[in-house]
Formats: C-alpha cells, structure tokens, sequence
C-alpha cells in the first residue's frame, strides 16, 4: 500500500487511498498530452517557419549589456473578530550585476502599506490594487535600461478597475481613502509603463499565466494547447516568436471613473483614454534564453517590438538575468517574488504585535483584546 505524503496525515486512509488513485489518473493523461506534443514537434515547429513566426536573437546584434531591475508585489488580509487586518508590499530588485545602474535610483526601494479596516466584501481588492500601483510607482521610478513587472500589461488594469467600482459605493472608509488619494501616481505611472516613451528604458511584463492565444489562433492550434507550453517545447535556445499584438478581451478595455466624485474623477479622467490607448498597443513576444529554461512570455510596448535594437536590449538583458537552471525565470523577478512572498507568512506576527500594543494600554479586561484580535481566516496574494 502506498504511504500517505505528510500532509495526508489526519485525512481518512479510504479518502487519502482514492485521491492518490485520481492523482494517478491525471497524470496518465498529462503523459499522453507530452508524448503527443513530442511526436508533434517537428511539424508543429514547420507552422511557425511556414508563418515566418521563429526569429533568432542573433538576427537582431548584440547591444552592450543592460542594466536591469523587477518589480513585485504581494498582500495580505487577516480577518479578525470585529475588523480586518491589512498589509502589502511593492518591492524593487536590481538585477545581477554587472552591469550596474550608475543614474540615481531613489530610495527607499520598497513601498508598504498597514492597516486595521472595518469588516467589507471588497478590503481583498481595495489592498491587491494599492498593491499594484505601488508596484507600478517604483517601476516608473527605476533608471534601468531594462525594468520587468511581474504579471501581465493587463492586469493592472483589471484590478484598478474593480477598486474604483469599489471605492465610488463608500469613498470614506480607509483603503478606499488612500486609493483614490494615490490612483492619479499609478495611473501615470502605468502609462509610462505602458507607452515607454524614452528609448533610454524598456518596460516588459512577465506573466507566468495567461489564457490568452495569440499564437495558438494565428497557426491554427486546437483550443486544449497553451502557448507557452508549446513554445517551450518547440523553440530552441536563442529564439523567439515574432511580436504579435495582444489579444483583445471579450469586452473593450476600460476605467469606470463614471461613478466617482467630481474631485477624483476630473484628476484622473484625462489620462485614461491615454492608458487604455497604450494598452491596446502592446505586443507579445516568447522567448526562450537556454536549453533549461521554458520559454518566457514578454508584454512590451508597440515602440519596442518594432525596434529591432530596443527589442535587442530586452532580449540581452534576460538571457544574461537567466544565469541557472535554478531560477525558472530573471534573477530580478524571482529575487523580488522570493522577498514579497514573506509577507504573508510574516502577518500574524504584525497581527501579534499590534495586540501586544493595544494588550499594554488598554484598561479593560484583556479578554477583550484577545477575542477582538483574534483572526478566523487568511487571505493572502500577490
């Protein structure tokens, strides 16, 4: 009989013995999607040649190397008795060096946001979208000649938008206060990001998921293969496919600043055709650095996937950031994944500490304290 892995510890042996036969049974199938893609390779690679869709970085020069940084970002939401407990964290990384950045890089390097809120369905993406604008602030803010956001060009975007639906129903309570004071930073800061007017910095996204085809519905590919996963078989080291615009979505792209005050909505309404415009712009590339690696989706500018010298940069600065099979993506990026990610861990000490504080001063049966502070469940993300 097959032991139970740890976790399985105090589940039920018949529960456990038949979600391990299950387990067994997803992964047959997943063996016979690899020996299919395998045996599909080579005619799968001649679509892309016949589509003039695989390029090689060696077709584009090779620029001095870049300077480089990654932008990450994470939240947590504890809820407690009779409040929520917030925190996030938007933090920069440089990349391996050298090169390094000799142009001034304001400090500090981090942004982090702590807060006690009143109990409500959307604190989740009231703190997920400060989150993301502050990310999007330091990458702005990042001299670097090559600047990586975690996630793709879009999803800022999508959580911006729901905030400000959120934030138009109760504009008073705390997160929604500190959003709209700081949604005109990110919104600017977006567009930069999105645009890449100066030709001294190139912003790529790096999202690790995506549902989106462009490939895939160029070449013809049944709806049950991924891009990515098929990219990652199919290029070899040093290739990438030739930039395609990215997919559009069911519905147009779009702010809700209809619902807003005035106040807000006449800060930040000019520059939202201009963000959704940027938007509409971008192009998607896979590249695949190494052997080890998969193949990475790149989000860039329109600017920069018609260049061929900034696409260039980018393509260097990456292979040079892929330096180990350890790392399934750039040191920048992973670094900065690796240093958000301890916030969730690192909540219910902050809860601890807040209840050690308000334990010494409060006057009242410390009992109270405890049942308040004492949190029923976690919600963390990045």
């Amino acid at each position: 009989m097959i032991q139970p892995p740890q976790p399985f510890a105090d589940l039920p042996a018949g529960l456990v013995e038949e979600l391990l036969a299950k387990a067994g049974d997803a992964g047959e199938a997943m063996l016979a999607s690899f020996q299919d893609l395998r045996d599909s390779r080579d005619e799968l690679r001649k679509q892309l040649r016949d589509r003039n869709l695989v390029r090689h970085e060696s077709e584009l020069g090779y620029p001095p190397e870049p300077s480089t940084c990654g932008t990450d970002g994470s939240y947590g939401v504890e809820r407690l008795l009779s409040a929520d407990f917030v925190a996030c964290a938007a933090v920069a990384v440089e990349g391996l060096t050298p090169p390094k950045e000799a142009r001034h890089w304001p400090e500090p390097r981090f942004k982090t946001f702590v807060s006690i809120e009143t109990h409500a369905e959307d604190t989740t993406t009231l703190v997920r979208s400060i989150m993301i604008g502050r990310e999007l602030v330091l990458a702005s803010e990042a001299p670097h000649d090559v600047v990586m956001v975690d996630g793709s060009m879009a999803l800022p975007l999508i959580y911006l938008n729901q905030a400000l639906n959120a934030s138009a129903s109760n504009a008073d309570r705390g997160l929604a206060r500190t959003f709209l004071a700081e949604i005109p930073d990110y919104l600017s800061s977006y567009l930069e990001v999105l645009s890449t007017r100066r030709t001294d910095k190139q912003y790529i996204a790096l999202p690790k998921y995506t549902s989106r085809r462009e490939i895939g519905n160029e070449v013809g590919w049944p709806m049950t293969r991924d891009d990515r996963g098929i990219l990652s078989q199919v290029l070899e080291a040093g290739e990438y496919s030739d930039p395609r615009p990215l997919e559009p979505p069911e519905q147009q792209w779009h702010l809700n600043v209809g619902r807003l005050r005035k106040d807000v909505k006449d800060r930040i309404e000019p520059v939202v055709s201009d963000v959704v415009a940027a938007l509409e712009s971008t192009f998607v590339t896979y590249y695949k650095p190494h052997l080890w690696l998969p193949a990475l989706r790149l989000e860039m500018s329109r600017e920069i996937a018609t260049n061929r010298h900034r696409l260039a940069v980018i393509l260097r600065g990456l292979k040079h950031q892929c330096a180990t099979s350890a790392m399934l993506e750039p040191y920048p990026i992973y670094l900065a994944d690796r240093t958000v990610k301890a916030l969730a861990r690192a909540l219910p000490a902050f809860r601890h500490i807040a209840t050690q504080h308000v334990s010494e001063s409060y006057e009242g049966d410390i009992a109270d304290v405890f049942f308040a502070m004492h949190s029923y469940r976690s919600e963390a993300g990045a």
